[in-house]
């Protein structure tokens, strides 16, 4: 019987996932030790068949393939946990590539008692190629465009609220419920909720390291971050305790855009105060990308950074108050009935 069972959510990843399996394959713990699920949402590319085809010619890693038939993430990791048989769960993306020693860190912690969920650090780096790509993976790690999610770039070990992935006691589960399947995103954060409110502990060690591909162009990160701040307002509507700032910050943000103008509409010196705003806001955006243009020698990433963290600012935010508003007017909605 496996100690450790690697699990994969996977959907039309041909790109990323033989960049995965590779990196499994040459992990600093026993192969023996170790078993892969991917739980597939019925990929239309290529990406089942290069599993297959590296099933075939690694027969010392086991990695097998389960259908994934409501194509969700929450419900491809409940259908690859259950299908799992390690002591230890470990959940990867199909588009990250662990480092060799992941694996191993991550069962060290967990052994040692360190934490409930175990994870580590993500290394962003570019989804694509050119100029906007690197703008983009840049800006998906500095702290201006993502808040203080520790996880993104600092060094130092700590107890946190969430960390990427995750590392579990299989029993976690038996203890606390699996992944909430009402949660097309967001659904990792919820469970570290479950976990601190079940007196556990979620243990960030910079050491543990992955690599993370950020989305290739804006029209992919703005989709993304919809999707992040859409589900990140349900998820909190229920658990309205664990909120942080970074996650108030955005939809604030996005409220002042449509309000302060609405206000100045009957009270015209307003307009200065939305006017102030934008100038502070695009300053500070201006000063991020010439720092990044200096430091990598690149001054596309001037407008390049800037434009990255307004999609993900406003497509967040956005998203959020169109979630809080569609929940709001559904429990009216139910409560007339």
């Amino acid at each position: 019987m496996p100690l450790v069972s690697v699990i994969v959510p996977c959907y039309n990843e041909e790109k990323t996932i033989l960049l995965l399996l590779e990196a499994l394959l040459h992990q600093e713990f026993p192969l023996e030790e170790m078993e892969v699920v991917i739980a597939d949402g019925n990929s239309t590319d290529t990406t089942v068949h290069k599993i297959n085809s590296f099933i075939i010619e690694n027969p010392g890693l086991a990695v097998r393939v389960v259908h994934n038939q409501k194509r969700t993430i929450p419900a491809g990791l409940n259908l690859a946990i259950r299908e799992a048989h390690g002591e230890f769960i470990i959940r990867v993306d199909a588009h990250s590539r662990p480092y060799n020693n992941y694996i191993a860190l991550c069962v060290t912690d967990l052994q040692q008692g360190k934490g409930d969920n175990v994870g580590g650090i993500w290394e962003i780096k570019p989804g694509g190629t050119g100029w906007l790509a690197k703008a983009i993976a840049l800006a998906a790690s500095h702290p201006f465009g993502v808040g203080d999610a520790l996880y993104r770039y600092t060094d130092q070990p700590a107890y946190v609220d969430t960390v990427p992935f995750g590392a579990f006691h299989r029993k976690m589960f038996d203890k606390i419920g699996y992944f909430n399947e009402e949660l097309l995103t967001n659904e990792d954060y919820e469970l570290n909720t479950r976990i601190i409110r079940a007196g556990g502990k979620i243990w960030l060690n910079p050491a543990i390291r992955s690599v993370y591909f950020a989305r290739p162009n804006l029209l992919e990160l703005a989709r993304q971050y919809w999707r992040y701040g859409y589900w990140k307002a349900r998820m909190l509507m229920n658990n309205i305790s664990v909120i942080r700032m970074r996650q108030i910050l955005p939809p604030l943000f996005v409220s002042s855009l449509i309000i302060i103008p609405l206000i100045s509409l009957f009270y015209p010196p307003a307009i200065w105060l939305f006017l102030v705003e934008i100038g502070i806001y695009f300053l500070a955006l201006i000063v991020v990308g010439l720092l990044f243009a200096l430091k990598q020698r690149n001054m596309l990433l001037i407008p390049g950074i800037p434009l990255a963290i307004t999609v993900m600012h406003i497509c967040w935010g956005g998203a959020f108050l169109w979630s809080v508003g569609g929940s709001v007017l559904d429990r009216k909605s139910r409560g007339r009935q």
